[in-house]
């Protein structure tokens, strides 16, 4: 049986409130798996072994511009967005921008511990009505261009399909079957494949609606 291992992230912070940068170095502070790191303003700040990046909507009026000047300086690095909104038009457009993940300020700690876990591992944390509105057309376009045929599975890729669907990260994942986290994430590459979608979540919606899972 293989052990699994326990990655070590350093997360970015950009927010102006001493508090909210305090209280996430608190949250995490005694572990040592997640590291909260503050920065400053797009372009001022070394991204190097980040992880991935949260802003804080309430440090900034200018969000959109904000998200915009960071996607151009920093394309590949992956970023979540906490604030007060709950409106789901405002949480789709901030996920539109190419965040990652929305959480707002009244998150629990277990929940922002998932957030960063689930969009490290390569998907989409929103409320589940938003992703849904996200996914609605584009998962009808891949089920209509995908083979009608169920692609053939193996046990093992059903046992993480499962999980998956039941939105549990890699790592969650590799501890309950007692695999590696890497094994796991080379899984999901292949179940999408032979799915023929592009990314986890729509990977999940299809196994429900195909009934890829007996």
């Amino acid at each position: 049986m293989n052990q699994v291992r326990e990655e070590r992230w350093r997360v970015g912070l950009i927010a102006t409130d001493p508090l909210r940068i305090l209280g996430l170095q608190a949250i995490f502070g005694d572990e040592g798996r997640i590291e909260i790191v503050p920065l400053t303003v797009p372009g001022g700040f070394d991204v190097t072994g980040l992880a991935l990046v949260m802003i804080d909507a309430g440090g900034t009026e200018h969000l959109f511009e904000l998200l915009s000047t960071f996607r151009r300086k920093h394309p590949r690095l992956k970023t979540i967005v906490i604030g007060t909104e709950t409106d789901h038009a405002f949480i789709r457009r901030v996920i539109g921008a190419g965040v990652k993940g929305y959480l707002t300020h009244a998150a629990q700690e277990s929940e922002i511990r998932m957030a960063i876990e689930i969009v490290q591992d390569g998907s989409v944390w929103a409320p589940r009505k938003v992703l849904s509105q996200l996914l609605d057309s584009s998962s009808l376009a891949a089920a209509e261009q995908a083979d009608k045929a169920i692609p053939k599975i193996t046990g093992r890729e059903e046992q993480v399909l499962r999980l998956l669907a039941a939105g549990r990260a890699n790592r969650e994942i590799a501890t309950s079957l007692g695999i590696d986290a890497v094994t796991v994430k080379a899984h999901v590459g292949r179940l999408m494949r032979k799915v023929g979608v592009e990314n986890r979540i729509a990977l999940s919606m299809h196994a429900v609606t195909r009934n890829l899972l007996k």
